[in-house]
């Protein structure tokens, strides 16, 4: 129950984003029992099934269910952590995208974290709706306690393709971690472009805050470039503090993703995001 109540708590705090982003990308969070459009036999539920098979309304407004399917961790190797015993869902967040020139559904359920886990469980999954309902895909996307997709959601990469980008989160008393992953649809799977950490922190004497914004520029094809912009910026208090406040100081970081024709795959410029991980890491 603990790790359901942080959840809350962490969706709380970040409605402010997860509502520009419904209304910018149209992420929604639809009950889970309620028809999908265009398929009134069909529900969330059904979808939600194909991932957690036992998964069934509780007394509480939660969804229960044991453990999910197989799948891989988009980040591939060892990464991420394991499902809870028992999974307490709320809801999903829903996203369209386009993928191949297709209309594809894609659902992010939270399904919380092992006890013995420092990270969460997070299932992406890609479904096709033109006929009876498939899951195509689906990987976990969790690199810390809480997921969700982040603002703006996805990225057009083109008339017919689309960019998801996701995070994990949790914060403490005065930091909050932040990791964004870039996923690319090809074949109607999830591939990773990349996965970018930023670190907040908050203390007497100053704010230091790690803003990430994305654009696309240009038109290239197949896929348009992605240029990723970190805003670090530090605003002293002004407040009596024990420690120096630092000078008020900010910079962009930027890192521009291009399509690599013979390496199928996206290729970044620098490794510019790497060496800001480390100055974080620092801080810890």
């Amino acid at each position: 129950m603990t790790s359901v109540l942080s959840r809350l708590v962490l969706a709380c705090m970040l409605l402010p984003c997860l509502w520009m982003a419904a209304d910018a990308q149209a992420v929604s969070f639809p009950e889970l029992n309620s028809a999908i459009p265009g398929h009134q036999d069909v529900t969330y539920l059904d979808l939600a099934r194909m991932i957690v098979p036992d998964l069934a309304a509780g007394d509480d407004g939660f969804y229960k269910g044991s453990a999910p399917i197989e799948m891989r961790h988009i980040l591939g190797g060892d990464e991420g952590g394991s499902p809870p015993e028992t999974i307490n869902l709320p809801n999903a967040a829903v996203l369209s995208i386009k993928a191949g020139g297709r209309e594809r559904l894609t659902m992010l359920f939270d399904l919380g974290q092992a006890q013995d886990s420092a990270e969460g469980f997070a299932v992406l999954a890609l479904y096709d709706l033109s006929g009876k309902p498939r899951l195509l895909d689906a990987v976990n996307v969790g690199t810390d306690q809480s997921s969700y997709f982040r603002d703006p959601g996805k990225l057009a990469l083109g008339p017919g393709d689309d960019a998801l980008i996701t995070m994990s989160t949790h914060f403490n008393s005065n930091q909050g971690y932040v990791s964004t992953i870039l996923v690319v649809v090809r074949d109607d799977r999830f591939e990773p472009i990349d996965q970018i950490d930023t670190f907040d922190e908050n203390v007497c004497a100053y704010r230091r805050t790690q803003d990430l914004s994305f654009q696309t520029p240009g038109d290239e094809k197949p896929y348009a470039a992605i240029r990723a912009t970190v805003t670090d910026a530090t605003v002293p208090s002004g407040e009596n503090c024990e420690e120096p406040p630092p000078e008020a100081a900010s910079r962009d970081i930027s890192v521009t993703y291009r399509w690599d024709k013979a390496k199928s795959r996206y290729a970044k410029d620098s490794d510019a995001f790497e060496k800001l991980a480390a100055e974080n890491a620092e801080r810890f």
